[in-house]
């Protein structure tokens, strides 16, 4: 039987096995030999999971019974089930599955005598601000102000103290924050959607704010040494570039030769025209394109420092064209229904 870095020799379960990140994260488990492995999955399996030799249990991390049959006989849980929106109407669904089903998981974990919990979170519950200056970082307050606006990371806050408070002096839990993934593999549009939505040119305006992001198989890889080497009761920001919209439209503009938005964001006019544009939207009986709410967030600056990440677990991200490059590989072959490549790899500099 594999065994981890420890030396352990127990069963491992995934939640959120086949989304962008748990997929990658299965990948890189398999690949390192460990196991066995297992995964809570709420809908049909897809083959490579079968593939990899991972044990499916049929159920949702909101079903009590269900949980409490997935956690039987395991060790250790990688807990990355969670569902990504900006529409203020899936705000209890997302309430239900990040705090609702981490407090369940947690609970049954301690019942069923689980060693370790590596969460993952999102850098939203640390590092978001309205100034580009922030060097924010895992000791930063909280920005509550900001976070209440948004459903989503609101109840991955809420998730990060249901888990401690479930887990306790229980289970050990390491708290995981990842900033916006990119990289290839996002068939579900989680993270990558803004990569397809520059690619279609649907984006009119180029938002006022910044973002980080990082390569999801560096933070899957990172997942594994967090499960080894993480302290417990310890939350680690994950990320790789500090970018501002203008720069990573721009570096999109050369790599791929599609022209970026004409119009640039100033103050509010970006949210307003979001919302207008909405109005209109919902009296054709339509989606509009674009939340209110993403918009919003785009005018912030989600900027921080991963200076933790890098000491206690080894943490080094690579080139962030590198990443750009698979991440508009993949969209354009995935989503594009075209096999063709980015133009050019621009260099780093």
């Amino acid at each position: 039987m594999a065994t981890d870095a420890k030396g352990a020799t127990g069963r491992t379960l995934i939640t959120g096995a086949t989304g962008f990140l748990g997929s990658h994260l299965v990948r890189e488990l398999a690949r390192r030999g460990v196991g066995p492995l297992r995964a809570l999955q709420s809908g049909a399996a897809p083959a490579w999971l079968d593939a990899l030799g991972v044990e499916v249990v049929r159920g949702s991390v909101t079903s009590p019974a269900d949980v409490a049959s997935a956690v039987k006989g395991v060790d250790r849980i990688f807990h990355l089930a969670g569902l990504v929106s900006p529409k203020a109407e899936d705000a209890h669904r997302m309430y239900d599955v990040h705090v609702n089903g981490t407090r369940l998981l947690c609970q049954a974990a301690a019942a069923a005598g689980v060693g370790r919990i590596v969460l993952s979170s999102t850098s939203g519950t640390i590092a978001v601000s309205t100034g580009a200056a922030a060097e924010l970082d895992e000791d930063s307050p909280t920005p509550i102000d900001l976070i209440a606006r948004w459903p989503y990371y609101a109840s991955k806050l809420y998730q990060e103290e249901a888990a401690r408070r479930a887990c306790a002096d229980r289970v050990e839990l390491v708290i995981m924050n990842p900033s916006l993934l990119l990289g290839p593999g996002d068939d579900r549009l989680s993270s990558t959607r803004v990569i397809l939505q520059f690619l279609g040119r649907e984006i009119a305006m180029t938002p006022t704010g910044g973002l980080n992001f990082v390569d999801a198989r560096d933070v899957a890889s990172l997942f594994v040494e967090a499960m080894d080497r993480g302290v417990s009761g310890q939350r680690y920001l994950v990320g790789g570039t500090n970018w501002t919209f203008v720069e990573l439209f721009g570096r999109l503009e050369r790599m791929t030769k599609v022209p970026g938005p004409l119009m640039k964001g100033r103050g509010k006019l970006p949210l307003l025209a979001a919302h207008a544009q909405a109005a209109v939207y919902r009296r054709l009986g339509k989606t509009p394109p674009f939340q209110p709410a993403s918009v919003d967030m785009a005018g912030h600056y989600w900027y921080f420092d991963s200076s933790k990440a890098a000491r206690a677990l080894g943490f080094v991200a690579r080139d962030a064209t590198e990443t750009l490059f698979d991440t508009v590989a993949y969209v354009r072959e995935r989503f594009l229904g075209s096999a063709g490549r980015p133009a050019a790899l621009e260099s780093s500099g």
